[in-house]
């Protein structure tokens, strides 16, 4: 059997169902590897041999319920495997790794198979994949233009098919950026969500691993398959329990863009490309509402002027003092300026990321995701030569706030400009909300006319919301907790997804209580009322209703299809007096006439 030619989780999971062996998945690897022939793109590899034998390894034991069985990846070259050379591309800096990172050991025992180390902006200093003594790995969609930094050799190694996933870093946009360039997804977890112990630190206290891919389900399972606290990790932290990374899609959302005249391009093509973005947008579901991006834009100007400077600076203060002949000249640059930072001026940076925070709450309380252009354009190579630290700056014009204001993000491609440059959007949410993220991202990316990576390829459509698991309970919401009304949010809040549309059957009538509906079963003269089915954790049902106030509660409501979750129900004499609104078949109905009234 043939290894499939687009190595997404998926296809290789069929391979695998019908009798293909890891080891011809390993074998097609290599032979992309030999074929690419890109001298700038690895810094290690594991033995050819060693990477068949684990193969072989894997399909002698079989699959066993592991979720990455088979897979290849590849790991930037700052984060550890356990006998390897670990970098940061920075040969005078080298060590031997004792111990696979929490993040790697954690893909291995998934049963992923690692084919070696890739280029990187030298100690993650960049976001335009240059700034290597290794050169730059070869951008696979258009050659002439930058790879996106500074996880450079992780974007181009799964964009030109080398490996189905990669391991980057992202501290200012590096884990987002290479995914627009390279036409591919990525994925910035929460901040602590996946450890980064075993990582040789940017800025330590706002480090990530994240994830590129090819859709945004398969990154959205690598992380599921990594994430979790490590006891020896001082930044990582556990995840709320209801917690998942898979795409959880819904049929409404609140969405947030920046005021227009916030918004930046390097071309006219760029902007109408997040144009198109957006309406696809709100064609998806969206009512979008533009923001004031001010306090997010200013935060992110402190991260290469302040308290984040001295903290790089700090991790690497030994090169910087001892040895900065080995240090990239502009890497150089930057980290000796955090020698002169005072601790005043970091206590004013603390102040100002604490209320950017504070803003960035207020900001989510109201919208579920902020749509971001993944940076101005993509520079050529000729550009960033000419411009080499304004235009790495430029293309993090949209990326710096987000790990100092304690954010997720999911980058996608978004469609290329007349010169055949990509172009990609960032949806941004609060932290854990990487389910929420995905289920958008997953529906912009195949709804965006592009193909996987440099592979010509379609892009999957989205997948269907996960069936409802052993510890779930179905909940039809039929007022304001709805996908997209205000109420929402306190239904995510306890761990609850959407799983589908549904009309109950015509036993019921609804009236308005003002911010909220009240639907009462009657025993003549009910209707159909529409409404939405929500997975909800089991444990997360008894907080759920104790906020929701009386005269509504909890009770078995029959839908059409006569099955009966629970759902909010009214009490009969909550209804007295309040206006009888079930000629209008549902909530939000009312609500549109009402708009229009």
């Amino acid at each position: 059997m043939t290894a499939p030619a687009i190595p997404t989780l998926p296809a290789i999971a069929g391979f695998i169902a019908a009798g293909g062996s890891p080891v011809a998945i390993a074998d097609a690897a290599l032979a992309r590897i030999a074929a690419w022939d890109d001298p700038a793109l690895f810094l290690a590899r594991v033995d050819p041999h060693a990477v068949r034998a684990r193969a072989a390894a894997l399909a002698a034991e079989g699959p066993r319920g592991r979720p990455l069985f088979g897979v290849p990846f590849v790991v930037k070259d700052n984060i550890d495997v356990a006998g390897m050379r670990t970098t940061a591309a920075c040969p005078d800096y080298a060590y031997t790794a004792q111990e696979d990172a929490p993040a790697v050991a954690r893909l291995l025992a998934a049963g992923a198979v690692l084919l070696g180390k890739v280029n990187l902006d030298q100690f993650a200093t960049g976001l335009n994949g240059t700034r290597s003594p290794h050169g730059t790995p070869r951008n696979p969609v258009v050659a002439d233009c930058i790879p996106g930094g500074s996880s450079s050799g992780s974007a181009t190694a799964v964009a030109s098919g080398i490996a189905a996933f990669s391991l980057g870093t992202d501290t200012a946009g590096s884990g987002r950026v290479p995914a627009m360039a390279c036409n591919i997804v990525g994925l910035k977890p929460s901040l602590g969500l996946v450890p980064t112990q075993g990582v040789v630190p940017a800025c330590r206290s706002l480090d990530c691993v994240s994830v590129f891919a090819l859709t945004v389900a398969d990154a959205a399972a690598v992380l599921q398959a990594m994430a979790g606290a490590a006891p020896e990790d001082r930044y990582s932290r556990a995840a709320p329990p209801s917690w998942r990374a898979a795409p959880a899609p819904q049929p409404q959302w609140r969405l947030a863009a920046p005021l227009p005249a916030q918004l930046v391009f390097d071309s006219p093509d760029d902007a109408a490309l997040f144009d198109a973005a957006l309406a696809r947008a709100e064609a998806l579901g969206g009512s979008v509402t533009r923001v004031d991006m001010a306090p997010f834009l200013a935060i992110a100007r402190r991260l290469y002027d302040g308290a984040w400077v001295a903290e790089r600076t700090a991790a690497l203060r030994g090169m910087v003092e001892q040895r900065p002949e080995a240090v990239h000249r502009v890497t150089l640059g930057i980290l000796r300026a955090g020698l002169d930072k005072r601790t005043v001026e970091a206590w004013e940076d603390f102040h100002e990321a604490a209320e950017a925070r504070r803003l960035a709450r207020a900001l989510f309380a109201g919208v579920d995701i902020l749509l971001l252009p993944t940076a101005p354009g993509l520079p050529s190579l000729a550009d960033l030569a000419a411009e080499p630290v304004a235009a790495n700056s430029r293309l993090g014009t949209y990326t710096n706030f987000v790990n100092i204001c304690d954010l997720a993000a999911l980058a996608v491609p978004a469609g290329f400009r007349a010169d055949g440059r990509p172009a990609g959007v960032t949806l941004v949410g609060p932290a854990f909300a990487e389910a929420r993220l995905a289920g958008l991202g997953a529906a912009l990316h195949a709804a965006a006319g592009v193909t996987l990576g440099a592979l010509g390829a379609p892009v999957p459509p989205p997948p269907a919301p996960p069936d409802l698991a052993p510890d779930e309970v179905p909940l039809l919401a039929i007022g304001a907790h709805m996908a997209g009304l205000p109420l929402n949010p306190q239904l995510r809040r306890h761990g609850g997804r959407f799983l589908h549309a549904a009309r109950t059957a015509p036993l019921y009538r609804l009236h308005d209580l003002g911010n909220r509906p009240g639907l009462v079963r009657v025993a003549a003269g009910g209707v159909a009322v529409a409404g939405e089915v929500w997975a909800l954790p089991a444990a997360g049902i008894g907080p759920f209703l104790a906020e929701i106030p009386p005269p509504l509660g909890f009770g078995r409501v029959t839908l059409e299809d006569g099955t009966t979750p629970l759902g909010f129900l009214c009490e009969a004499a909550g209804i007295l007096g309040t206006p009888d609104i079930s000629a209008t078949g549902g909530w939000r109905a009312h609500l549109k006439a009402k708009e229009t009234s």
